[in-house]
């Protein structure tokens, strides 16, 4: 069409030439109304060319072009999914899942937050909540009501665990993981301070110096075998969760329900704990004492015990959520793999943190030295995943993942623990238990939300896992951290004059 227009258009020009076109007087005028036709449309041209030349900030840019044409496409996870998974092959239920759980699809306030960053809002604003409760129940906590903030925390948690999926709006979870959040807290700094008397029950309320390492000897015992026992719980939520997960997708609310009422429950069953303790009370704080709650910053070794507890928990958390989240977005692991991945993870401290007793107390190792050694397994386990973030993983690289990862978690947990209360005076268990609680759960929300924070990409989270055990190593061998300076600053051993001093002391009291 173009190439006629122009023939018409330059005949035009030359009359002899449109002359020998033109034949008879309807030929002509023919010609001359196709004459016309073309000039207009070439004088239409030429205006668009140069107004188009004129007003080129108009022109549509290729990111706009782009952006159209992105918006007209379908959202389809397993579209997605195949795109960026060659080679890999997943049920549409487990693309599904995982597209939920990552992708930014809860709209609130002109903002979108994928179903992990709501739940990590969620946690940051229990524990906001529970810093002034943790506060007000510390004077109780050395008081006389330790059992009845126990069972009263543990009530609140499984309240809020039991009407979870009555009402389907997204808002209304922030307030039930806040709350649930809050309680799980103040449970955990009751059941701290219970532990540091049970140390103190089985040991005399000072020591010597040269008996330091009988309170060792039990301490570690109580708190192995009692993280060994929270982490047989663990297993039984996730081997639950695993069996609810498998019905059908119609049912996945009321199965995640169903998982949610199952926790609460299992966490009543903590509520015997406060029924069959007998736990040593002493005078009930004078709320004239104010600072009581803050009486830990008098303590340095404390305060660096309390900053490898943060440490500590963000390092674990980042490596466990990012790697289940690794594993199942890259790997696309079977959902029997995993539940397999889960118990190991779970039980293998079962075994492992037993074993561990009688071989700390054969190359006599302390709290400092035994932290040391759950960070370094941190560094191992998110240093080789780190490296071989672009291999695809067989399974027996999970299972040695796992099981190193977890026997670093409860290490951690049990001897961090254990550290703290080495460092708390007489009468000031719930005071250092209230912090010890609180700055761990700061410590798993933050490596929750960066472990969590950057789904399919495993290699951040887990360089700054690998950075946080290694500052958590050089707080323990370079800070003032020691459990028998602590101990000794606390007034828990003394010399063995003023040890005897102390005795005499006491019996002349009796008398």
């Amino acid at each position: 069409m173009k190439e006629v227009v122009t023939i018409e258009a330059e005949g035009s020009k030359d009359s002899k030439k449109a002359s020998v076109v033109g034949g008879g007087g309807e030929d002509m005028g023919a010609s001359s109304d196709m004459h016309n036709r073309a000039i207009k449309i070439l004088s239409a041209r030429e205006a668009y060319k140069s107004g188009y030349d004129e007003e080129e900030l108009e022109k549509p840019s290729k990111m706009e072009v782009l952006g159209c044409q992105l918006q007209v496409l379908p959202q389809d996870p397993a579209r997605d999914w195949a795109k960026n998974h060659h080679g890999l092959s997943c049920t549409d239920k487990e693309i599904t899942l995982y597209s939920k759980l990552t992708e930014r699809t809860i709209r609130t306030s002109g903002s979108r937050f994928s179903s992990l960053e709501w739940t990590s809002i969620g946690w940051a604003t229990g524990l906001a909540l529970a810093a002034p409760i943790l506060g007000f129940v510390s004077f109780h906590l050395d008081g006389h009501f330790p059992t009845l903030i126990t069972a009263a925390a543990t009530g609140v948690g499984v309240f809020f665990c039991l009407p979870a999926g009555l009402f389907k709006v997204t808002k209304i979870f922030i307030p039930y993981i806040a709350f649930i959040a809050a309680a799980s807290t103040v449970s955990t700094a009751s059941h701290t301070h219970h532990l540091g008397h049970m140390i103190r029950a089985y040991t005399a309320p000072t020591l010597k110096k040269n008996q330091f390492h009988m309170r060792q000897g039990i301490s570690s015992g109580l708190s192995l075998y009692a993280t060994a026992a929270g982490s047989f719980g663990s297993a039984i939520i996730s081997a639950f969760t695993y069996h609810m997960l498998r019905e059908p997708k119609d049912h996945e609310f009321i199965s995640l329900w169903v998982v949610s009422i199952f926790s609460g429950l299992k966490w009543l069953v903590g509520i015997i704990h406060c029924v069959t303790a007998c736990t040593r009370t002493s005078a009930s704080i004078s709320f004239s004492s104010k600072f009581h709650p803050f009486s830990i910053f008098k303590y340095p070794h404390a305060i660096g015990a309390i900053v490898c507890v943060f440490l500590s928990s963000f390092t674990s958390m980042c490596i466990f959520v990012s790697g289940v989240i690794f594993i199942v977005g890259q790997l696309c692991i079977k959902p029997l793999h995993l539940l397999f991945f889960w118990l190991i993870y779970f039980c293998f401290p079962l075994v492992s943190l037993p074993l561990l007793q009688p071989l700390q107390q054969l190359v006599k190792a302390n709290s400092v030295k035994m932290q040391v050694l759950g960070f370094l397994l941190s560094i191992l386990s998110s240093g080789f995943g780190f490296y071989f973030s672009d291999t695809h993983w067989k399974w027996r690289h999970l299972l040695v993942f796992g099981a190193i990862q977890s026997t670093s978690n409860g290490v951690l947990h049990a001897f961090g623990r254990i550290l703290v209360l080495d460092c708390a005076p007489s009468g000031k268990e719930g005071a250092f238990s209230i912090w010890f609680a609180w700055i761990r759960a700061i410590g798993l929300c933050a490596g929750f939300a960066v472990g969590s924070g950057v789904p399919g990409r495993i290699r951040p989270p887990f360089g700054a896992s690998f950075c946080t055990a290694l500052a958590g190593i050089v707080v323990l061998l370079f800070g003032n951290v020691s459990d028998v300076g602590g101990a000794e600053a606390a007034g828990n051993v003394v010399e063995d004059s003023e040890r005897e001093s102390h005795v005499s002391k006491e019996s002349g009291m009796r008398v």
